[in-house]
């Protein structure tokens, strides 16, 4: 099991912060090879499913994952969002928050927990430096694209 963080400050007011992190199917444009969808009704709540199906064919997986937490920033708070990884490969949670920053902008933590079941734990710092790489990238072209 591997923990990391991100933060990045945007020049962005906190709901469009949220929302480019927050709409799910938007996650398909910035991570490679994967479709993410929702498969409980809109809008998202505690309890929604997510899948981001990940691979080509016969070698995808599906990392499923539940909203356990679901706190959209209201006024000038913060807004705050837990899923729980469900699936058969993937395990942990991803923790998404928004927060008021200087000037109008917004800071944005990202934290997560992920392991990956078939791995020994020797496997970990490996898992940690390209999970890092990897979100930090989609992090970054989420809240760059409107």
């Amino acid at each position: 099991m591997v923990d990391f963080l991100l933060e990045r400050t945007v020049p962005l007011p906190l709901d469009e912060a949220w929302r480019r992190l927050t709409e799910w199917p938007r996650h398909s444009d910035v991570a490679p090879l994967t479709r993410v969808f929702v498969v409980t009704p809109p809008p998202t709540h505690e309890g929604t499913i997510v899948v981001a199906r990940t691979g080509l064919g016969p070698l995808a997986f599906d990392d499923r994952m539940e909203v356990t937490v679901w706190q959209p920033p209201v006024d000038d708070g913060p807004g705050r969002c837990r899923l729980v990884k469900q699936g058969r490969i993937m395990t942990g949670w991803a923790e998404i928050e928004v927060h008021p920053g200087p000037g109008g902008r917004s800071r944005v933590i990202w934290r997560e927990e992920l392991g990956v079941r078939p791995l020994p734990s020797l496997f970990d710092p490996l898992v940690g430096s390209a999970s890092r790489a990897m979100y930090g990238r989609a992090v970054n072209a989420l809240l760059r694209k409107p």
